[in-house]
């Protein structure tokens, strides 16, 4: 992995860094170790270069593990680009985020499955994606939240009701803030009217002052996705932090 240099992308003085994959892509048995920490006050953007792909993992599956760590009104924009997923493909994802009741989180993420030969959808094997949420409190750290999602398309039928209501792709965002409420996750879902996504919303309880949000949508595009998610974090951006919408497209 590889860091590129600390980018501003406005006058409101938070950094953007950008990760890049020199490998171009998570083969079998790779393992990736992925830690950040944003400082009391500090405000980051943290995105990827390009996709990360996930390649047949014949024997093994890869993994990636995240650790995030925010400070006191700290706030952290995660965006990265999609997760392709191809034929043969393993990959777990294990994120595990700490932050305080003054902390800020924004974390958007679309799966995409990848071409084969065959032109076929979902021939990849499985995906395990787990994000562990803790907040400190009380001179410790309480669960927020535990989000588990396994998708395995060789156990459904990938074409049916029964099986991501027939859709390919999946969009998630996560919110922790202690803003958030009722009336935002109405807000955001409302957002979604105008998308081709099926979407859900759901909060969990308050800890500490503070709350999550999880924003589920299935849809056929990536675009679509992209579109839908950056518009929930374009009214975050303008109503908590005063800054302008951002067009991270890079290319």
């Amino acid at each position: 992995m590889r860091i590129l240099r600390p980018h501003y992308l406005d006058e409101s003085g938070q950094v953007c860094y950008v990760m890049v994959n020199p490998g171009g892509a998570y083969l079998g048995a790779d393992l990736y170790v992925i830690d950040v920490e944003v400082g009391d006050g500090a405000k980051l953007l943290f995105t990827t270069q390009s996709a990360t792909k996930i390649y047949r993992t014949p024997g093994s599956f890869a993994e990636q593990r995240m650790t995030l760590r925010l400070g006191e009104g700290a706030q952290l924009e995660l965006a990265p680009d999609q997760l392709i997923a191809y034929r043969e493909a393993s990959y777990r994802q294990n994120t595990l985020i700490t932050l305080t009741p003054s902390s800020s989180l924004v974390m958007a993420e679309v799966i995409t499955p990848g071409w084969s030969p065959d032109g076929a959808s979902f021939r990849y094997e499985e995906l395990r994606l787990r994000t562990e949420i803790h907040v400190e409190a009380g001179g410790g750290t309480e669960l927020l939240a535990l989000d588990n999602l396994l998708i395995r398309p060789s156990l459904n039928d990938v074409t049916g009701m029964g099986f991501m209501e027939g859709r390919s792709h999946l969009g998630s965002l996560v919110v922790v803030d202690s803003r958030v409420d009722q009336a935002l996750a109405d807000e955001l879902h409302a957002l979604s009217a105008g998308h081709d996504a099926f979407t859900g919303v759901s909060l969990t309880a308050s800890l500490g002052g503070t709350r999550g949000l999880v924003l589920r949508s299935l849809s056929d595009s990536t675009e679509e996705l992209n579109r839908l998610l950056g518009a929930c974090t374009a009214l975050l951006r303008g109503q908590w932090y005063g800054q302008a919408p951002l067009d991270l497209r890079k290319y």
